[in-house]
């Protein structure tokens, strides 16, 4: 009994990464993406988000709840798990290693930027049209610029690495190879999703360069 419980939880957690969490974190950076084309433009994909009906019932059930399942079930899994030599070697050895860093770095994270930034969109403490300049704000601070983009950096390489173990998990890629061009694609995904998030981190914490840009 124990084992069936043990088994399903691995796969509700591998699921329950990609798909609410991953996707919620994809459509996250993507929003942020939007302020590469400046505050306005940026402002209006947040109004667009912020209006969506149950938006609140949304983010409770398919956003909140999956990933603290997944934070906590994951943080059992870092320190109860351990390298497998005998099957895996040492690079995917160590991802599996980079993976419970990261997913430690990632809740510490996550948990300090929901603070920061949703939780006082909810307290009224700041407007939808004034996360631009909130943000502009905390990334002026050259520690949280870094602190930013460690953390975007491990929340990506967590979800890449993650498609990669899912993929096995779940009986996708079976042999060696389909494992061997699986770890090309998605370290491909994490460089993209990298790049993107990125980008929008520089486009809040510099907008006189966007604004710059989008003159020329």
């Amino acid at each position: 009994m124990t084992k069936h419980r043990h088994f399903f939880n691995r796969k509700l957690h591998s699921l329950l990464g990609i798909i609410p969490v991953g996707a919620f974190l994809f459509v996250h950076l993507l929003t942020n993406y939007f302020a590469t084309r400046g505050e306005s433009a940026f402002n209006e994909r947040v109004e667009m988000m912020e209006s969506l009906p149950f938006l609140a019932l949304i983010e409770i059930l398919f956003i909140f709840v999956p990933l603290l399942y997944h934070a906590i079930y994951g943080l059992y899994v870092a320190f109860q798990a351990k390298n497998n030599v005998a099957n895996f070697g040492f690079f995917r050895n160590f991802m599996f290693m980079l993976q419970r860093l990261t997913g430690v770095v990632t809740l510490i994270f996550n948990a300090w930027h929901v603070w920061e930034t949703k939780l006082q969109l909810v307290l009224g403490n700041v407007e939808a049209t004034g996360l631009f300049k909130m943000m502009n704000e905390i990334l002026a601070n050259p520690f949280m610029l870094t602190f930013y983009i460690v953390g975007l950096l491990a929340a990506v390489f967590h979800l890449a690495n993650g498609l990669w173990s899912f993929a096995v998990s779940w009986g996708i890629t079976i042999g060696p190879r389909a494992q061997r061009i699986s770890t090309y694609v998605t370290m491909i995904i994490f460089v993209l999703i990298s790049a993107m998030g990125l980008m929008a981190l520089f486009a809040f914490a510099n907008p006189s360069d966007v604004a710059q840009a989008i003159q020329r």
